[in-house]
C-alpha cells in the first residue's frame, strides 16, 4: 500500500541544501534585458560570454533576454580598433585634451558598435592590451580610466546598466605569476577600474584575483602548472567557464536551480511540499522505494565538455548550480536514483540525508542544458558573422536579411529548449 508522506521544509534542513535557502541577491541581468558583451580578443573568443548567456538564460526559463557579443581582438578601452584614435598623442594628453580625445574615441566606437543594439545592460571586459604588455606606466594608466570612464557615462546617459570587468591575468609558464611585472600592472589597472566604478555609479567585477589565486594553488609544487588551456592571454575553455564563474558571481548570480527535500520518516495524513523552485507531485513510497514527479523552474547551468578541469579548480558547482535532492529517513544503505527510468547515481543513505547536487551527473535536465549551450553557440557564431564580416563590410542587403533569420530561428530553438519538463525520479533501494 502506497504511503503519504511528509515533505519538510528545506528551511529546516542542515547541511549543504542550506545554500538553496539562502536570500538571494540581486542578479545583475533583468527580464526583458539586452545584452551586450564589449570587449576585446578574450570577449571575441566568445567563451565567457556564451557560458554567462547559457547560465542566464537556464536559469531564467519564463524570462526573456536578447545577448549580443562585439568583442574585438586588439581593442582597449579608448577603442582603438573601432575608432582609431593617435595613442602617443592620447598618451601625453592630459586635462581637456584628453577629454576631448576620448569623448571622441569612445563616442564614435560605441556609435557604430553597441548603442544601434539598444543595450539595456553593458559588460565592459578590458585592460589586457591597454597595459601594453609591459610594467605599469601612468600615462597609459590616465588613459585607460578616462576611457573606462567615459563608456560608463555615455551607456548610462542611453539608458544601459554597466557592469566594469578586471581582465584575468597573464598566464605565463612561471611559478610566480604574481611577481610578473605585466601581472602586477594589471593588479593596478583593476584597482582603476575598481575606482571610477564606484565613482560612476557601475557595477564592479574582479575577475583577476579569483582567477590569480587559483593558479596560484595550482602551481604549490607544480611551477609549471597551467589552469587555463589556451595561451598565455587567451584561455581555453577551462579558463573562460573560471572566468565565467567570477564574473557571475560578481554580478550576483544566484547558487540555486532548485531543491527537493523529504523526510520519509515522518508520517502525517496531509503532505507539506519543499518546492524551492520546482513543483513536486504524485508522491509514493511503498517497500522502502520512493517515487516523484518534479517540475523544475530552471535548468542546471550547462557546463561545456572541454572544461571539465575548471570544475576541480574552482567551487562553480557550490556556487552557481545548486541541484539538490534530499531524502531524509531512508534505512537501506545504498539507493539506486533514477530519473526517467535511467540510473543517475548510486548513494548511500547518508549521501540522500545530506543533500545530493544533482548538477554534478547527467539527468535529463542537464542534458538539455547542454543542449542549450550548443545552440548559444551556434547563434553567437552566426551573430559574429553578420556583424563582423557582413554588416562591418558594407554587404548586400539580402544577405543581412538572411542571418537575421537564421538568428531569429536560432534564438526561437533555444526559447523552446530552456524550458523546463517534468521528471519522474525513482529511489529505489540497491539489493544486490
Amino acid at each position: 500500500m502506497n504511503m503519504r508522506m511528509t515533505l519538510v521544509g528545506c528551511v529546516l534542513l542542515a547541511g549543504t541544501l542550506a545554500r538553496c535557502e539562502t536570500a538571494e541577491k540581486t542578479f545583475f541581468f533583468k527580464d526583458k534585458d539586452s545584452v551586450v558583451f564589449l570587449g576585446d580578443s578574450i570577449t571575441e573568443q566568445r567563451l565567457y560570454t556564451t557560458y554567462i548567456e547559457a547560465y542566464t538564460l537556464t536559469r531564467f526559463p519564463a524570462s526573456t533576454f536578447t545577448f549580443r557579443n562585439v568583442g574585438w581582438g586588439g581593442d582597449t578601452a579608448w577603442l582603438r580598433q573601432r575608432a582609431h584614435p593617435d595613442e602617443g598623442s592620447l598618451f601625453a594628453a592630459t586635462g581637456a585634451a584628453l577629454d576631448d580625445m576620448v569623448t571622441k574615441a569612445v563616442g564614435a566606437g560605441l556609435a557604430r558598435d553597441v548603442l544601434p543594439l539598444k543595450p539595456t545592460a553593458v559588460t565592459v571586459d578590458f585592460s589586457m592590451n591597454d597595459h601594453a604588455y609591459q610594467a605599469f606606466r601612468e600615462d597609459i594608466f590616465r588613459a585607460h580610466v578616462r576611457s573606462q570612464k567615459e563608456i560608463v557615462d555615455v551607456l548610462k546617459k542611453n539608458g544601459a546598466r554597466v557592469a566594469l570587468l578586471t581582465t584575468q591575468p597573464i598566464e605565463d609558464k612561471r611559478p610566480d605569476p604574481d611577481k610578473d611585472v605585466k601581472n602586477q600592472s594589471l593588479r593596478k589597472f583593476s584597482d582603476g577600474i575598481k575606482e571610477v566604478a564606484v565613482k560612476e555609479g557601475a557595477t564592479f567585477v574582479d575577475q583577476f584575483d579569483p582567477y590569480m589565486a587559483l593558479m596560484l594553488k595550482a602551481r604549490v609544487g607544480k611551477p609549471d602548472a597551467l589552469i587555463g588551456g589556451g595561451d598565455a592571454v587567451h584561455p581555453g575553455p577551462a579558463g573562460h567557464t573560471i572566468m565565467a564563474w567570477a564574473i557571475l558571481k560578481g554580478l550576483d548570480a544566484p547558487a540555486c536551480v532548485s531543491c527537493a527535500c523529504f523526510d520519509v520518516s515522518r508520517w502525517l495524513r496531509s503532505k507539506v511540499v519543499c518546492d524551492r523552485q520546482c513543483a513536486i507531485s504524485n508522491v509514493k513510497f511503498s517497500g522502502g522505494a520512493l517515487s516523484f514527479d518534479r517540475l523544475d523552474k530552471a535548468l542546471p547551468m550547462p557546463i561545456d565538455e572541454r572544461a571539465a578541469s575548471a570544475l576541480q579548480l574552482a567551487t562553480v558547482t557550490d556556487d552557481l548550480n545548486r541541484y539538490m535532492l534530499t531524502v531524509k529517513g531512508l534505512k537501506a544503505a545504498r539507493y539506486d536514483v533514477s530519473v526517467n527510468g535511467a540510473t543517475v547515481a548510486t548513494l548511500s543513505k547518508e549521501e540522500l540525508a545530506k543533500g545530493f547536487n544533482l548538477a554534478t551527473v547527467a539527468t535529463p535536465g542537464m542534458v538539455q542544458a547542454k543542449q542549450v549551450l550548443d545552440l548559444v553557440f551556434k547563434k553567437n557564431n552566426v551573430y559574429f558573422d553578420r556583424w563582423r564580416n557582413v554588416q562591418l563590410a558594407n554587404g548586400k542587403p539580402e544577405r543581412l536579411a538572411e542571418l537575421d533569420k537564421q538568428i531569429a530561428d536560432l534564438e526561437a530553438q533555444i526559447d523552446v529548449a530552456r524550458q523546463p519538463k517534468t521528471l519522474n525520479f525513482q529511489i529505489k533501494p540497491v539489493t544486490k
